[in-house]
C-alpha cells in the first residue's frame, strides 16, 4: 500500500471500476471527476490542477474505454487516452513526483499463444488500443518518474463489466453463445487499485523505480470458460454455447491472445499476480448482499 498520507494522493477518475476501488482503499485521496475536469478538453487545465493540488503522487484511473465506439470517435479517444495522460505525466515531471497510469492488453495484436512480456512488440488492432499505446508513449516522453500498468478483462461490483453482464443474461436466458477463442486473465479491479497504490508508494521512496508493467489475473482462460465459472459459482443453470470470434463480429477487433507475463511487477514491486477466482467470489458475495 501507499507509504505517504492518502490526502497527498491525486486520482484522476471517480466512477470507473478501478477509481471506485481506489476510493475504498484510499478514501482520503482527492479524486478528480469528469464533472470537475473533462479530460477531452484543454490538456493545459490538467497541468494547472496538478500544480495547484501539489500531491506527492498521481494515479490516472480515467480513460475512454468504449472499445467499439472508439472506432467512430478516434479524436476523442486520443484526447482522453493519449493527450490527457501525457499532460498529467508532464505536470508530475515538473513537480518531480511519481505518476501511475493504467493501460491495456489491447496494445497487442493478440497473435500467438504465449504470454507477452513488457518488451514484446506492440501492434494494436483498433482505435482504442492505438490511443492507449499513444498514451504510454506520451507518458514516457514526459521525462518524469512513471509506471504504466497494462491490465486485462477488468471486473468488479461497479459499473458494467463481463461478470455483471453474465449474471444478468444468465438469469434471463436458457443459453448464451460466448466467444471461446479469446484467451486472457480476468483481473479484479480491487487488485488493480491495490497494485497502483503500492507502486505509487514505493516510487515516492525510490526515484529509480518505474517503467512498464503487466498485471492480470490467473489462471488464463477463454471468455466462454469464464462465463461457465461465473454461472457455476453463482448457481445459474444457463447453458454456454462456445463460438469463435468470427461468429460474433464487432466494430473493433479483439485480440485473441491476451496472456500477459506478470513476472516483472513481482520482481520490482513485490506485487503478486492475483487469482481471479478469489476476486470473483468476493464480487459475487457483495452483489448477493445488496438489496
Amino acid at each position: 500500500m501507499s507509504i505517504f498520507p492518502q490526502k497527498k494522493l491525486l486520482v484522476f477518475g471517480e466512477t470507473g471500476q478501478v477509481a471506485r476501488e481506489l476510493a475504498r482503499l484510499a478514501p482520503e485521496a482527492r479524486f478528480v471527476a469528469r464533472s470537475a475536469l473533462d479530460l477531452g478538453d484543454d490538456p493545459r487545465a490538467i497541468g494547472d490542477l496538478i500544480a495547484e493540488a501539489r500531491p506527492m503522487a498521481v494515479i490516472n484511473a480515467a480513460a475512454y474505454t468504449a472499445v467499439d465506439r472508439a472506432e467512430a470517435e478516434p479524436d476523442l479517444a486520443r484526447r482522453i487516452n493519449a493527450d490527457a495522460p501525457g499532460a498529467m505525466a508532464a505536470a508530475c515531471a515538473r513537480l518531480a513526483i511519481p505518476f501511475v497510469h493504467i493501460s491495456t492488453d489491447y496494445v497487442f495484436d493478440g497473435s500467438g499463444n504465449e504470454a507477452r512480456d513488457e518488451d514484446a512488440q506492440a501492434a494494436p488492432l483498433g482505435v482504442y488500443g492505438s490511443s492507449k499505446l499513444a498514451g504510454e508513449a506520451a507518458v514516457a516522453d514526459a521525462g518524469g518518474q512513471y509506471a504504466v500498468l497494462r491490465t486485462s478483462w477488468v471486473f468488479s461490483v461497479h459499473g458494467q463489466n463481463f461478470v455483471k453482464t453474465m449474471l444478468r443474461l444468465g438469469a434471463e436466458r436458457e443459453a448464451l453463445r460466448i466467444v471461446s477463442d479469446q484467451i486472457g486473465g480476468p483481473t479484479p479491479a480491487r487488485d488493480i487499485a491495490a497494485a497502483c497504490l503500492s507502486m505509487a508508494g514505493k516510487m515516492t521512496a525510490d526515484a529509480a523505480k518505474g517503467g512498464v508493467y503487466h498485471f492480470s489475473g490467473a489462471p488464463e482462460l477463454s471468455w466462454a470458460d469464464f462465463a461457465a465459472e461465473i454461472f457455476a459459482r453463482a448457481g445459474i443453470t444457463c447453458r454456454i454455447e462456445p463460438i469463435p470470434s468470427a461468429d460474433y463480429p464487432t466494430p473493433a477487433r479483439r485480440p485473441l491472445n491476451s496472456r500477459l507475463d506478470c513476472a516483472k511487477i513481482t520482481r520490482d514491486f513485490g506485487v503478486a499476480r492475483p487469482d481471479w477466482r478469489t476476486g470473483l467470489d468476493e464480487v459475487l458475495e457483495e452483489l448477493e448482499a445488496r438489496p
